[in-house]
């Protein structure tokens, strides 16, 4: 059984100018799915999350959103997304309730099913202690769970959340973090953010944009595989030549880092070979340990790599 697509963008552009901040962008979003949308700072990032949600005009492209086309149909296609901008949209002289009531009204829930979606988001969301508190004496974290909850009280197909977690204490984004997880068990979701770790931790596919054009479109589990060892730092008290390491089963390259220290590449790791033969030929090892590349490293090639290439899963296979 094919999993309904809830959101598909087509030749997405928005430009200013000779500016082309995002360019030609397609991708699809599955129900179920939640999405990391991750972009250097310039990188057409929100410009990409104003269109999607309706705040922009495209200057060219197609959005559909659970079928329905945005630019056609605008106040239906809008009724399907929940967002949640980085300054989330609060009236601070309201208490909690006060505000989800009005949020319910504004997004037309009939006034028969008000208290209902109001009671659900309130809970969904860890709101029952403080409902009755001015929103202005809520701390960080709980703002961001009030805005979490305006997005979500008519409950869209789609939430949208703009980094969600700025600002927030670890205890609060680690709470925020555990909600945005629960959201993806009914809705779809496109988490905005530049916390690196947060997409590992939260998201289902990662989505990379830079220079307005989507450079990397994969699922978690392709990108970790990305972040495997390819390599293995070894130190000696007495060097062998690299001429000795190539020899070595497996090894692929050597680079000589210095002070009796080699980064030793290779396909299959050979960490059991090289302890064998240091302990043979009486090397002396000191250190074997594997080099891991980290999301940042990742992130950080695929952003400054020219030319910009789009990477997707027929890519990898």
């Amino acid at each position: 059984m094919t999993t309904p697509l809830l959101i598909s963008i087509e030749h997405l552009s928005r430009h200013y100018g000779a500016l082309k901040a995002v360019d030609s962008v397609n991708f699809e979003l599955k129900r179920g799915e939640v999405l990391g949308f991750l972009g250097p700072n310039g990188a057409g990032k929100s410009t990409t999350m104003q269109m999607i949600t309706g705040n922009l005009a495209p200057t060219q492209g197609k959005i559909c959103i659970n079928g329905i086309d945005l630019l056609d149909q605008p106040k239906l296609a809008k009724a399907e997304i929940g967002y949640l901008p980085e300054q989330p949209p609060l009236y601070m002289e309201l208490s909690v309730e006060e505000y989800l009531i009005f949020c319910a009204k504004i997004n037309g829930i009939s006034r028969n099913n008000q208290t209902t979606a109001i009671n659900r988001a309130i809970e969904r969301c860890g709101l029952g202690e403080v409902k009755s508190r001015l929103i202005s004496n809520l701390s960080k974290g709980y703002q961001q769970r009030v805005g979490i909850a305006q997005a979500i009280i008519h409950t869209p197909s789609i939430v949208i959340l703009d980094e969600p977690t700025v600002g927030l204490d670890p205890i609060q984004i680690r709470e925020i973090r555990k909600l945005i997880r629960e959201l993806g068990n009914e809705h779809s979701v496109i988490l905005s953010t530049h916390i690196l770790p947060e997409v590992q931790m939260t998201c289902d596919r990662v989505q990379i944009i830079h220079k307005g054009k989507l450079v990397f479109n994969d699922s978690i589990e392709c990108l970790n595989q990305s972040m495997q060892a390819t390599s293995l730092i070894a130190q000696f008290d007495s060097a062998p030549s690299t001429e000795a390491l190539k020899a070595i089963t497996n090894v692929d390259s050597i680079e000589d880092l210095g002070n009796h220290r080699f980064r030793i590449s290779y396909l299959k790791s050979p960490a059991k070979q090289i302890a064998i033969e240091a302990v043979n030929a009486n090397w002396g090892l000191i250190e074997l340990s594997p080099e891991q590349k980290t999301l940042e490293q990742i992130f950080l090639e695929i952003t400054s790599s020219e030319p910009i290439l789009e990477k997707t899963t027929e890519d990898v296979a």
